[in-house]
């Protein structure tokens, strides 16, 4: 098959979409006014940020603006400069603020983003309890735990909506209904699962949600947390007072605009093109798996977000075999990172309960609806291709199998 690109790592982020790109750029050149002056090219960028707060809440079901400036209640729709910005802001700003109520104790999952789990273990710091939940072997929070954890002290609970490595989707209901049972809030970083799964925050029982613009097509930097009326945080960047006082900092009017745009375009006709999306990752998993002997599908195999496909390969190190697939033209991830030579394997495939020996060969593919068939028949054989000949020159691999005892002695030096 002829060389060709292509893109295949959408969970990492998304090319930006036209519709997107063309509402950002007015107010990149003639409507470049502050939102915080009151001439009218300022008074303009605000009430395009207003009108952008609409949209976005509208796309999460969040509450009805409050007045005729589609100015939401303070706290409902945060801009913030990302998913990790919105995560900090709610777990930090949360714990430290007068709506935790004084409790110490928080419930999250071994499986979060870096940037809810760095924050949690910061806030251990400071004196705070964290309990990290188990998920078992498909990434599902172990759901008993949870109950068996809450308590009185218990003032958040944050599980996120589906998991940025496997695409596992989490019962966040549920989660959410628990959590109120002890009087706790509930977040969730929805940052992969905005745009390409339904998600209503009054239905779902969410107090706070954390998305990121980069990952339905919409640029970089720009993100969004959503709070529920009456919660209150302590600010993340004290300053000037915009959004709400909790992110001071000149706002990023286009950013922000575009942000808007491509979650209206993404949840628009979401069912058809998710839909279109899940066949494709589907073909592709088929095909990976009947040609790949000693291949593991990770995460759960029906509820997880559709374009995700996420594999480990047995005698394979994640970074030889990415690079050789850019080499192909064909762009992936891996969960695992080499660093001063060690193999530091993915801290979701380890919770899922692989062995360090083979969770360190994974491979994430992960399609949009810009994506083809033919990319998806490229994928299949350059991976195949890429997986033997890594294999051929593996010191684990013996006559067409793997050989765990040499496996397991070299990685534990």
């Amino acid at each position: 098959m002829e060389k060709r690109f292509v893109y295949a790592d959408n969970a990492a982020t998304t090319p930006m979409s036209e519709t997107a790109f063309n509402a950002m750029k007015p107010w990149l050149t003639e409507n470049y006014g502050n939102p915080s002056s009151l001439y009218r090219i300022g008074r303009a960028a605000k009430e395009a940020l207003n009108d952008a707060r609409t949209v976005v809440g509208k796309c999460l079901n969040a509450a009805e603006p409050v007045n005729e400036k589609n100015d939401y209640a303070p706290g409902e729709i945060v801009f913030t400069g990302g998913g990790s910005q919105a995560d900090n802001l709610a777990i930090r700003g949360f714990m430290h603020g007068p709506s935790s109520k004084g409790r110490k104790h928080i419930i999250t999952s071994k499986i979060e983003h870096h940037a809810v789990l760095y924050t949690c273990e910061a806030l251990e710091k400071e004196g705070y309890r964290v309990t990290y939940l188990n998920v078992d072997k498909e990434g599902r929070v172990d759901l008993e735990q949870l109950k068996a954890e809450l308590s009185e002290d218990t003032a958040l609970v944050s599980v996120m909506a589906a998991n940025n490595e496997i695409g596992t989707i989490q019962p966040i209901k549920q989660i959410a209904e628990l959590a109120h049972s002890v009087g706790a809030k509930f977040h969730t970083d929805a940052v992969q699962a905005v745009g390409h799964m339904h998600i209503d925050v009054q239905e779902m029982g969410i107090d706070m949600l954390s998305l990121s613009g980069h990952k339905f097509r919409g640029p970089r930097g720009t993100g969004v947390l959503y709070v529920k009326k009456g919660i209150t945080l302590e600010p993340l960047v004290y300053g000037g007072g915009q959004e709400r006082g909790l992110v001071s900092g000149t706002e990023n009017t286009a950013g922000c605009i575009g942000l808007a745009a491509a979650m209206k375009e993404a949840v628009e006709g979401l069912d058809e093109k998710m839909g279109y999306v899940k066949k494709l990752t589907d073909k592709l998993v088929k095909g990976i798996m009947e040609n790949i002997p000693y291949s593991h599908y990770t995460g759960d195999p029906v509820n997880r977000l559709p374009g995700t496909a996420s594999f480990v390969f047995e005698a394979i190190e994640g970074e030889g075999l990415i690079l050789r697939l850019d080499n192909a033209g064909v762009c992936g991830s891996t969960g695992s990172a080499c660093s001063t030579g060690s193999l530091d394997p993915s801290h979701v495939l380890m919770a899922i309960g692989l062995p360090h020996e083979i969770a360190h060969g994974s491979l994430r593919l992960t399609l949009g609806e810009q994506n083809t068939e033919e990319d998806v028949d490229y994928i299949i054989e350059t991976v195949t291709d890429v997986v033997k000949t890594l294999r051929s020159m593996s010191p684990v691999w013996e006559n067409g199998h793997p050989n765990l005892t040499a496996a397991t002695e070299l990685h534990a030096h």
